[in-house]
């Protein structure tokens, strides 16, 4: 057995090096500096956008992002149930509900039809709905253009989180385009990481600012310190920005490997009974952040995670759905028979752009013996 292969180690190189040594031996420590205002920069450039608010996570970026929109209490905001807690819990942390709307059967994200049920029953039922939040799945944009002609209908803004979807490409717009304005997250598991950190990006500068603002203390323009409102304290670090920014040169060649990373998994099950992939839809081009397959059932998915743990090799379920998050029982659901089989089938490959073709035979290796089995 060799050393233990991780689901998705992060991957930094000499460039990163490079730059986090220019931010320190510039003294540039203390947060903020000229690393992070290039990151803007460069994120608002690879995500299409006209502006961008460095932040120290993605989950504040989704806080902050959804604040500024002016979403809070009494208000309604309907998301994808299959996604992390960071989606949820941010609508939360503003003081709104969320309602969970189930996934397509194919690629799992948020299904249109089923939006616009929710939405209807918002609007019937008295409930003033503040964002629509879709969530890019694993690296694979959702339906934006559906998405976005619902919201439209019921004149509900979206808000897009695509916190894994960084390189990733719907109908040639790149991940992080759609909506009013979309998250980006850069935790260690992510395809480009400065061992944290997030962004939000938009055309809206006005928004852009008000994040910026709500981020630095909403400190107000004055000599000493002044508030009118209550702020946070969710700026990027100029060290962090900078190890962003190394890697984010190399974007390309990540998502290159990731996408030749997905494509041997599927020539080496592609004749191996009970495992099945998620489909790609036409025009979809996903930066493959994470690998995931489906088996036959939860006893089968287990069993075959067992069988990797054995072999010191690190996978996951795929999301638990919200809606089964016993956080979130008591919350609106619409659907949920699709996300929640897709749990109990689904499960994460290692898939680290840093991963040898030899590791990847391990756990192509360990995968069919537990299956044959």
């Amino acid at each position: 057995m060799g050393e233990r292969i991780w689901l998705s180690a992060p991957d930094v190189g000499p460039r990163e090096r490079e730059l986090l040594l220019d931010a320190f031996d510039s003294n540039w420590i203390a947060p903020l500096g000229p690393h992070v205002n290039a990151l803007e920069d460069e994120l608002a450039a690879v995500t299409g956008r006209q502006h961008c608010a460095a932040l120290a996570s993605g989950t504040a970026a989704l806080h902050l992002g959804l604040k500024a929109m002016g979403v809070g209490r009494g208000q309604v905001v309907v998301t994808a149930s299959q996604t992390f807690a960071a989606t949820a819990n941010a609508v939360v942390h503003c003081g709104a509900t969320p309602w969970f709307v189930d996934s397509e059967p194919d690629r799992w994200s948020m299904d249109p039809a089923l939006l616009n049920e929710a939405l209807t029953t918002a609007a019937a039922e008295g409930h003033e709905v503040g964002a629509v939040v879709p969530v890019d799945l694993y690296g694979q944009c959702a339906d934006h253009a559906a998405i976005a002609e619902v919201a439209a209908k019921h004149g509900v803004p979206v808000f897009t989180d695509a916190a894994e979807s960084l390189g990733a490409a719907e109908h040639g717009a790149p991940a992080g385009s759609h909506g009013v304005a979309a998250v980006v997250s850069f935790n260690g598991n992510k395809i480009i990481t400065g061992s944290g950190g997030g962004a939000l990006v938009t055309d809206d500068e006005e928004l852009a600012e008000r994040v910026t603002f709500l981020a630095t203390q909403a400190r107000e323009p004055a000599r000493h310190y002044e508030h009118t409102v209550v702020g946070h304290n969710e700026r990027m670090s100029n060290l962090i920005a900078a190890v962003i920014r190394g890697a984010l040169e190399h974007l390309p060649k990540k998502v290159e490997r990731r996408r030749a990373i997905h494509q041997r998994y599927r020539d080496a099950f592609a004749d191996l009974d009970g495992l099945r992939f998620p489909t790609t839809p036409v025009g979809s081009e996903p930066n493959r952040w994470l690998t995931i397959v489906e088996v036959a059932d939860e006893a089968t998915r287990d069993h075959v995670l067992d069988a990797l743990a054995a072999q010191d090799i690190e996978a996951r379920p795929t999301w638990k759905p919200m809606h089964l998050q016993r956080v979130y029982a008591n919350h609106r659901m619409f659907g949920g028979e699709v996300s929640a089989a897709a749990f109990d089938r689904g499960i994460c490959l290692p898939s680290g752009t840093g991963m040898s073709d030899d590791d990847q035979q391990r756990v192509i290796t360990a995968v069919t013996a537990a299956l044959a089995g």
